[in-house]
């Protein structure tokens, strides 16, 4: 496992210094710990912060932006998704990040396992995750702890699925607005009707924490 504060972590974001992340991190202590995972788009009190003004303003260049959270415990890759667009997570308590590349996924929009890679993200720390970064719930980094993170992306993404023709390949994986998805055959997610398309372990990192 690694650090996003490592150099290996380069080639799948970058942290954002220099930024104050206090505020949003104690608003996010006082939000629920559920047993399994929530994730909500775009919550007022998250967005009615001066943090939510800087990534509105500096780091999406004046685009409007959503600011929601997830939250919970999770030990397991289970699926990966990714955007047309950075994802920035503001971790308000450790946690666990599984990544992967676009570039390895196959022509048939398959991936294997092997290629993920585990970072560290410290309480405080505010990431971007490129768009060609392949990432889904984080992990909890001690067990039992669960886990809290702010989550900005471009308003509307992960919002409900658009109807739309499919007439590309890449068409069953569209999961939600802005988010294409591929789950393992073992999570819940390919049994809700997900793309599957994870070979190998579903990773689970509870021996690691």
């Amino acid at each position: 496992m690694q650090s996003v504060l490592d150099a290996g972590f380069k080639k799948y974001g970058r942290v954002i210094a220099d930024i104050d992340t206090s505020e949003i991190v104690k608003l996010m202590d006082s939000y629920d710990m559920p047993e399994d995972v929530v994730y909500v788009a775009g919550d007022e009190k998250l967005e009615n912060t001066q943090i939510h003004k800087v990534m509105e303003e500096s780091i999406y260049g004046g685009c409007p932006v959503q600011t929601g959270y997830c939250n919970g415990h999770n030990q397991k890759l289970n699926a990966l998704e990714y955007h047309r667009s950075s994802e920035i997570n503001i971790a308000a308590t450790d946690m666990i990040l599984l990544l992967g590349k676009q570039t390895d996924i196959t022509p048939d929009y398959h991936l294997d396992t092997a290629t993920i890679r585990a970072f560290l993200v410290p309480a405080g720390t505010a990431v971007e995750v490129y768009a060609t970064t392949l990432h889904y719930a984080p992990c909890e980094a001690k067990k039992g702890a669960g886990f809290r993170v702010a989550v900005v992306l471009p308003k509307g993404t992960n919002t409900d699925k658009p109807e739309i023709a499919a007439l590309h390949a890449e068409d069953p994986l569209l999961r939600a607005r802005n988010k294409w998805l591929i789950a393992h055959a073992d999570a819940s997610e390919a049994g809700d009707g997900a793309f599957v398309g994870l070979d190998g372990v579903n990773i689970d990192i509870a021996n690691e924490i």
